[in-house]
């Protein structure tokens, strides 16, 4: 029996993260990670929906994929390469050092039929964010009357800000670096642009979540031996919302609990290598 009885879709981005310094690749992205998580968690159905390349990269994403397993039977192979990106770990902090932008991905607008819709239609929550080329699908979604949470990360400008949060429930942003103040004035900002809730993650320093009457705060969880930090933010977020969904009849001390549930299983992720294993080398 499963712990969550919710199901959830990852609806956007999928890549490699390709370690430099140890010619190894671990299959990642923030909606692929979303799916991924939310399975480790513990929910009824977890899937994902997005397009691969054909190359060995994409090929080491859908064999991980299908192993742990994750539903992805409504997902594309397309001609060219898969979503890759480049990074290093400096005392286990993540430094990214480029990518191919999607890939072939991103040179093919994903679109959405009557068919997918009704595929969508069976799920509790999607979650999507800005670098999964996937913004003009998302209003067809919310039409469906299924909840979207979008993750907006730490580049996206106001005015794409104040576009989405029109068609999302749940923002969310990392605001690493930055004040609480600044924090607290982000996600009063997302909430007056149509979200329900936003949270922003502030690294090693407390997030902040707002639902448009009150805030609400939450050290991250100290742990010791941190191997890499790569999907921190993504597991917070997915923690967040599977316990918050789970049961929003709760109310704010659902919020509360979300938080500390979440900060619980991104410090975890950080004893992992890559977002959540599965390495391979590369030549």
């Amino acid at each position: 029996m499963k712990k969550y009885p919710v199901k959830v879709l990852g609806f956007g981005d999928n890549v490699v993260d390709k370690y430099t310094h140890i010619h190894t690749m671990y299959p990642g992205g923030n909606c692929v990670n979303f799916a991924v998580y939310s399975s480790m968690i513990g929910v009824e159905r977890s899937a994902y929906m997005g397009y691969f390349g054909n190359d060995s990269e994409a090929e080491h994403v859908i064999q991980t994929l299908e192993k742990i397993p994750i539903e992805i039977y409504k997902c594309s192979q397309l001609n060219g390469e898969n979503g890759c990106a480049k990074v290093s770990i400096e005392n286990g902090e993540r430094i990214f050092l480029g990518s191919n932008l999607g890939g072939i991905r991103g040179k093919t607008e994903f679109e959405l039929d009557r068919f997918d819709l009704q595929y969508i239609a069976g799920f509790d929550l999607v979650h999507s964010g800005n670098y999964s080329f996937m913004e003009r699908q998302i209003p067809k979604i919310q039409n469906l009357g299924v909840p979207v949470s979008f993750d907006f990360s730490d580049c996206s400008t106001e005015s794409y800000k104040k576009e989405m949060c029109a068609v999302v429930d749940y923002a969310f942003l990392s605001c690493g670096g930055r004040s609480l103040k600044e924090a607290e004035e982000e996600t009063r900002a997302l909430v007056s642009y149509g979200a329900k809730l936003a949270v922003a993650t502030r690294g090693s320093e407390p997030c902040v979540a707002y639902d448009g009457k009150s805030f609400y705060y939450q050290e991250p969880k100290k742990i010791e031996n941190v191997r890499d930090t790569m999907g921190a933010g993504d597991s917070f977020i997915t923690a967040f919302l599977v316990h918050y969904i789970s049961d929003k009849k709760a109310g704010q001390a659902n919020i509360g609990k979300a938080l500390d549930m979440a900060s619980q299983f991104a410090a975890q992720i950080c004893l992992l290598e890559g977002a959540f294993g599965y390495g391979k080398k590369y030549q």
